[in-house]
Order: structure tokens, then sequence, then C-alpha cells
């Protein structure tokens, strides 16, 4: 057993030396996912106080608890941007690191500010939403959305690393994917929200709402002479104001743009851009309605722009 279990090690370790790529050995100390992990968890308690928490918090503590816990976040993300600072700039100042977390902590009361108008359009949104306490307590998008417009702050700061692993954090709890570099105006609501993916140099204006399953994407990479993907560029669609979304639609490219206070129905799929206040659907999408005593009736008529299919429908 001890002879097997030494081959098994042996053979790892010459991985280590003939797999190169997915290593970090004697290389700098990366940013611990486990540790902003928790430093996202406990920035939702500053955004959202007493709605992360499993005590409630009194008038009278609120002071100590918040400062306590700013001052937390900052010794805890201070560690884990200069980590993330020094694999690119190996000689990196501790004070960069400390800048970065300052204006994130600067930007927390604005960010609570246009996160209550996300709160708002989910609640006028959704006939289904109860009260803001539900929104808030148990909308996906919430924490999404929250998690994004504080990953975008340090994303402008040029952070590496750390930005991605929030929002990539929130799409594990979400189903919902967005960059931290797409920049998302007021009033963004996503109604159910599994599966929507946001791409990275998306921009998306004022009271947009998006259904489930609505991409952002981008359309085929150009390669450079090795025939590798071209990195960069504006590759993502931009959405106006007032702008609502229906299911599985898929919008690509970066120089597509939905005009103000446009409808994009559901299953569109769109490489181009969109006037205003357009109506877009597919108009290929037929539903077939099929009797269950009389197999050979069959009633056909077009899919209309977020509609639901009664049994099924073909694209």
């Amino acid at each position: 057993m001890q002879d097997t279990v030494s081959l098994l090690i042996a053979n790892i370790l010459e991985s280590y030396e003939e797999i190169g790529g997915i290593n970090n050995i004697d290389g700098a100390n990366l940013p611990s996912k486990r540790a902003i992990t928790q430093i996202c968890e406990d920035l939702l308690q500053i955004l959202f106080p007493g709605f992360h928490d499993e005590e409630p918090i009194a008038t009278q503590k609120v002071q100590q608890i918040t400062s306590g816990r700013i001052l937390s976040i900052v010794d805890r993300l201070r560690v884990e941007a200069f980590k993330s600072l020094r694999l690119q700039e190996p000689e990196c100042p501790r004070c960069r690191a400390d800048q970065i977390v300052f204006h994130l902590i600067h930007q927390l009361q604005p960010i609570r500010e246009v996160l209550q108008t996300d709160v708002e359009a989910a609640y006028e949104g959704d006939p289904a939403s109860a009260s803001y306490d539900e929104i808030i307590v148990s909308y996906p998008c919430i924490e999404a959305i929250a998690i994004q417009r504080l990953a975008h702050i340090l994303y402008r700061e040029k952070l590496p690393l750390i930005p991605r692993i929030m929002t990539e954090w929130a799409h594990s709890r979400t189903g919902i994917d967005i960059h931290p570099g797409a920049a998302i105006g007021s009033h963004f609501f996503i109604d159910h929200g599994t599966g929507v993916v946001i791409g990275e140099t998306c921009r998306i204006g004022a009271h947009v709402k998006l259904y489930h399953g609505v991409t952002l994407g981008a359309r085929s990479f150009q390669k450079d002479d090795q025939g590798k993907i071209k990195k960069g560029g504006k590759r993502h669609p931009d959405v106006e104001d007032w702008v609502t979304i229906y299911p599985n639609a898929t919008i690509l490219g970066g120089e597509t743009v939905i005009g103000f206070g446009s409808t994009i129905g559901a299953n569109v799929f769109l490489m181009e851009s969109v006037p205003p206040d357009s109506l877009v659907r597919n108009e290929r999408a037929l539903i077939n309605i099929v009797s269950k005593k009389n197999r050979d009736r069959t009633i056909s008529r077009p899919l209309e722009a977020g509609a639901e299919p009664l049994l099924n429908y073909e694209i």
C-alpha cells in the first residue's frame, strides 16, 4: 500500500515538471479565493445592514458594528490587493493597494444609492414581489448586481484577478454571470436571472430589464497571425435606457446597439443594431397546440414576444 501511494505521489510530482501553465510553484502568492469570498459576504452586510446578519442590529450598535466591519475589510482586502498587484508589478508599493481599497470604501455610499434603485426596479417590475425585504433577502439578481457593482470599481482601478473572483463567486451562487467590466446604469432588474450572461464591454443604460437566459455576448473572435484570439476591443453590445429583453434572447457584437425604449422578444438572435422604440420578435417561431383527444387536429400561431408556450414550441 505504501509503495503504491509513493508511486502515485512521484507521478504527480513528475507532472509538475512536465505540465506547465497550471502551476504556481516558486511564484508570487496569489489572492485567496476563500478570503475574497468572506470579504464579499462582509461587503454585502455593509451594503444591506441587517439583511445578511444572523442577529438583528440595534440602532445604538450600528456605528460600532459598521466601523468594525469596514476596518476588518480594509485590513484583509489590502493584503489580497497587494498580492494581486504584485503579479504584474513585482516592485509594486503597498500604497497602490491601499489607494485602491480606500477608493472602494469611499464608493460604498454611492453604490448603496444605486442599489436602492435596483431594488425599486425589481419591486416595480415584478408583480410577484411582495416587499423590498423579500427582494433583498431572496432575489438572486440583487446579490449578483451588488457584487458586480463593487467589482466594477476595482476593475476600473485595473486591479487584476480580484474583480473576476468576486463576480464568479456571485455567478456560482446566483446563476447570473456579469463580467466586472460591464458598465450598468441605475434601476437595473434581472427577472429570475438563471443563465444570464453579460460580457465585459457591455454598456447598459438605466431602467433596463432582462429575463432569464439572456446573453449579451461577443461575435466570432478575430485572430492574429499565430492563430491566437486577439484580446481587448469593444466586443459586446450596448443597451440604451428603458429596454426590455425577454427570455433566451441572444444579442451579439461590439457594434450592436439596442435603441432607447426597445423591446426584444423571447428567443431572438440578433447581431445588428435596433433603432429606438423598436419591437423585435422571432417571426419564425410557431406554437403548436395539439388536441390530446384528436392528435390529427393541430392549431399553429406565431409566438408573440414574451409569450409562454402552452404545450410546446418549435424554432
